[in-house]
């Protein structure tokens, strides 16, 4: 029997894998969908903080799917993503049958298919919504992560890509996983996120990055979100600084940018390796680069407030 994938993106965050886990439920649960034999796969490891929610709520990963594991009768639906530079590396784009998302879309597909995009906060909010007209409720377990994949991606609802029906779902499903404090939980989902101890500097500056391509160049930006911005910056900026050069020789990058985000203080500080870099983010965001840094301010999201403006600059 042929399979469906429910796959997010190339170093998943955990809205992109949580995401995937609830729509394969969903799949599942409700035979109406036409995806009987539905799976979640994940394209790369878990990062940092999605393994320590995992391993929080005792529940296992989803196995990692190549793409010589997908058969020719077999069909995928992205979730958290569209665009092919995100995707899995050799995926036939001709299998995607579906895509659910809260990104712009960037995509140009040889087949119609369906396409579920809403300019809300989380993928995970997207498909409890799905779950809701359907009548599917999460269990106690996925329901846990679906709250940390929402509480993730809209910083605990600070996030300026924050919407009422993030807030609203984010509630609903705090009383299914039968979680009260969700400040808390999301304070610990700060700290987890935070803590990059076990990563090379290489792996930090991979650890959440995405790659757009603005006005024909290719622009990675990665985004550390953090509560302690300063010591970062204090302590690991030279290694940092020598991470991203590497990284942009491999990705064969255009251009490399790298946010790190207080979470907690709502301020976000971008390195800024050369020239090429320093002249499109002070057209993007204004003020001057001091030590290779740019203190770009109150900007939190890298959907909304960091990465338009970035195309924007180079663009123009």
């Amino acid at each position: 029997m042929s399979k469906t994938y429910a796959i997010g993106h190339q170093k998943p965050d955990t809205d992109s894998v949580v995401a995937a886990m609830a729509l394969a439920h969903l799949y599942q649960q409700d035979q109406s969908w036409g995806y009987p034999d539905s799976q979640a796969r994940i394209v790369d490891p878990l990062n940092p903080e999605t393994s320590y929610l995992f391993n929080k709520f005792g529940i296992n990963a989803p196995e990692i799917l190549t793409a010589d594991q997908i058969q020719s009768d077999d069909q995928v639906v992205l979730v958290d993503h569209n665009e092919e530079s995100q995707r899995l590396t050799g995926l036939n784009p001709d299998q995607i049958v579906e895509i659910v998302d809260h990104h712009k879309a960037n995509l140009n597909l040889n087949n119609p298919i369906y396409l579920n995009f809403k300019t809300w906060g989380s993928s995970s909010t997207i498909v409890y919504y799905l779950m809701k007209k359907n009548n599917v409720v999460p269990d106690q377990k996925l329901a846990s992560l679906m709250l940390c994949a929402i509480l993730s991606d809209t910083i605990g609802f600070k996030g300026a890509t924050t919407t009422k029906w993030d807030q609203k779902f984010g509630a609903e499903i705090a009383q299914i996983a039968q979680i009260t404090d969700i400040d808390g939980l999301a304070l610990e989902i700060f700290k987890a996120k935070s803590d990059v101890s076990k990563l090379t500097d290489e792996q930090i500056i991979k650890n959440d990055y995405k790659i757009f391509d603005f006005g024909g160049k290719k622009v990675f930006i990665d985004q550390l979100e953090t509560v302690e911005q300063e010591v970062v910056l204090n302590t690991k900026k030279a290694q940092l600084l020598t991470a991203m050069q590497t990284v942009k020789q491999q990705e064969s990058a255009d251009l490399l940018f790298v946010i790190i985000t207080d979470v907690l203080k709502i301020n976000s500080k971008m390195l800024i390796l050369a020239d090429a870099e320093a002249n499109i983010a002070t057209k993007a965001f204004g003020g001057q680069v001091s030590e290779n840094v740019l203190d770009i301010g109150p900007k939190m999201s890298r959907k909304k407030e960091i990465a338009p403006l970035i195309e924007k600059a180079v663009s123009n």
